[in-house]
């Protein structure tokens, strides 16, 4: 299946596309971890079943030195070790943040509580914005059809430069 459409290529898709890239350079700039960054955008692109995003932070997070055996195991976060707390605390977020259907509140108590034992508040702003962003880039490669596979690290930087 093709992508049906190429928000690049059109006046307003590629103003959106500009601004929404410049709110991520926001969160690429805080003081989250890198690491943690691309752990996080996994994680929601694998929920959201995002082809192209899991391409694109496989990638990227490798190329930060992120190892294969922490990439491969962040769908199943939960049944490993490689984590850190402040790791898991986060890909719990990021997943109670993405599956806000299936629960009343969003992000429960407990995770919010993980969350801040963890990060200060420039951490946790990064974090929720970073949250908010890739569940928003999913969808838009889901609706059009963007694929994974030909993505190579450091192409979406080179887009905007």
């Amino acid at each position: 299946m093709d992508a049906r459409f190429n928000l690049f290529e059109n006046g307003i898709g590629s103003r959106f596309a500009k601004r929404f890239a410049g709110a991520g350079l926001v969160v690429q700039q805080s003081p989250l971890p890198k690491s943690t960054q691309e752990l996080v955008s996994l994680r929601a692109s694998q929920i959201n079943g995002c082809g192209h995003c899991i391409d694109m932070h496989v990638k990227e997070a490798a190329a930060a030195g992120e190892t294969a055996v922490r990439l491969h195991l962040v769908a199943a976060w939960r049944e490993s070790t490689v984590f850190t707390e402040e790791e898991r605390a986060a890909l719990a977020f990021a997943e109670e943040g993405t599956r806000l259907a299936d629960a009343r509140q969003g992000v429960s108590d407990e995770t919010w509580d993980q969350v801040r034992k963890h990060y200060d508040d420039d951490r946790l702003a990064a974090l929720i914005s970073l949250v908010a962003l890739i569940n928003a880039a999913n969808r838009l490669a889901v609706i059009t059809h963007q694929k994974g596979g030909s993505y190579e690290a450091g192409m979406f930087a080179a887009a905007f430069d």
